[in-house]
């Protein structure tokens, strides 16, 4: 019973998404709101003493750094991208290209601007056009290049710093966003490379794109210095914070926006990130009503009963985040939803929340990476004018990182955070 409110999220919003046949039709607010006042409504006592319950779960202080993240993050995001930045990153990244590596290319460019803004919305929104118009020149099959952009988007979503995914799962286990990079890495690293080489073959004989724009360098170098800095370990908010002082000047420099159209830049940024703001607190609260009437407790029970060590119990996060990854089909709200259960089930194996975290988004985006419902390829085929499962075949990168992360699981890779 005390784990039905889950449940009722879930089935609300999985079955009206399947019969609007639209899984973004339904907003995943009002899917969390229900869930949430039917979890205060089956709680027992005064209905005070159950809000109360709820809000101390929406308003810890990890969850409200995780806003203030959020709110930085968007700021930073629409700043940069009203100021050119990210067409400045594509142009210059396209001027690099050998032709001989267009694939290979193309596959850098995406890896390279999500791990910099965070986003594979943001990257395939970028990127697509430019891979269509080359699939067009070169004759490729279109569906293949689009999948590399949406592959490659997946980069950065799953190790950026300033990613949703990568702020919630390194809040929830209790760990710093560069000690995940750096488990991360290990474990997709490997992935990362054996596409690459497999882009390199398969690009051979591909023509250039041609009528690439110019480049304005000064316009790469806010993702360059956010980029650089956060692999150095600083503080994520002091990170966002820099990259925000330097699309302004860089933006008040060349004349891309005036005083107020900066500030009104940020503003639109982070009013974007109200929904993700909202769905965090939602989330938050629900589980923490859940933990209080012992479901957090079942689940573990119900979950590891069988599970006799740490392999185990890395299997059974993987497993939880990809079935709620694969019902929901936002890898964000997946990680929201089931990050508390992992980190109760890390501590009760003594799992590394370096690798809990690491687990928890490289799980969900793999899954993301292949459902033909998520808005990544939903927005990737639109884009293209292509079938969504047309692309699905060619994600070589979203299911080569799944199966990295499994056999990391069964042989202990790194064996340091092992």
């Amino acid at each position: 019973m005390a784990l039905s409110p889950l449940v009722v999220f879930i089935l609300l919003y999985l079955v009206t998404s399947i019969v609007a046949r639209d899984f973004y039709k339904v907003p995943i607010t009002v899917a969390f709101l229900t869930a949430s006042i039917y979890a205060i409504a089956i709680t027992r006592g005064k209905l005070r003493r159950r809000i109360n319950v709820f809000s101390r779960g929406a308003s810890t202080p990890e969850m409200m750094l995780m806003i203030w993240i959020f709110i930085l993050a968007g700021a930073f995001a629409n700043t940069a991208r009203q100021m050119g930045a990210i067409d400045a990153t594509v142009n210059l990244t396209l001027w690099m290209l050998p032709s001989e590596m267009l694939l290979a290319g193309l596959f850098i460019a995406a890896c390279f601007i999500s791990l910099s803004i965070g986003t594979s919305v943001g990257t395939i929104v970028a990127l697509t056009p430019i891979a269509a118009g080359v699939a067009q020149q070169t004759g490729a099959d279109m569906a293949m290049v689009i999948a590399v952009i949406v592959g490659g988007s997946f980069f950065g979503d799953n190790l950026s710093f300033i990613s949703d995914t990568t702020i919630i799962a390194t809040q929830t286990q209790g760990c710093k966003t560069s000690d995940k990079f750096r488990v991360n890495s290990f474990i997709v690293a490997p992935a990362a490379i054996l596409i690459l080489c497999l882009y390199v073959y398969m690009g051979q004989g591909m023509a250039e794109p041609t009528d690439i724009p110019s480049i304005n360098f000064w316009k790469v170098v806010p993702y360059m210095v956010v980029l650089v800095t956060a692999v150095f370990g600083i503080n994520v908010m002091v990170v966002l914070t820099l990259g925000i002082l330097l699309t302004g000047i860089v933006g008040l420099t060349d004349g891309s926006f005036d005083f107020y159209g900066w500030l009104g830049a940020m503003g639109e940024g982070i009013v974007s990130m109200g929904e993700l703001i909202i769905i965090t607190m939602l989330a938050g609260g629900l589980l923490e009503v859940i933990k209080h009437n012992g479901g957090i407790d079942f689940i573990i029970t119900r979950l590891t009963r069988r599970i006799s060590g740490k392999r185990g119990g890395e299997l059974a996060i993987a497993g939880l985040v990809s079935i709620v990854n694969f019902c929901t089909a936002n890898n964000t709200v997946a990680i929201i939803t089931v990050g508390g259960i992992a980190r109760k089930i890390g501590e009760k194996y003594g799992l590394d929340p370096r690798k809990c975290a690491s687990l928890l988004d490289t799980f969900s985006c793999t899954v993301q990476g292949l459902i033909p419902y998520g808005a990544q390829i939903l927005m990737a085929a639109g884009l293209a004018s292509v079938n969504p499962v047309s692309i699905v075949p060619f994600l070589y990168y979203p299911m080569a990182i799944g199966l990295s992360a499994f056999i990391a699981i069964l042989i202990r890779y790194p064996r340091r955070y092992s």
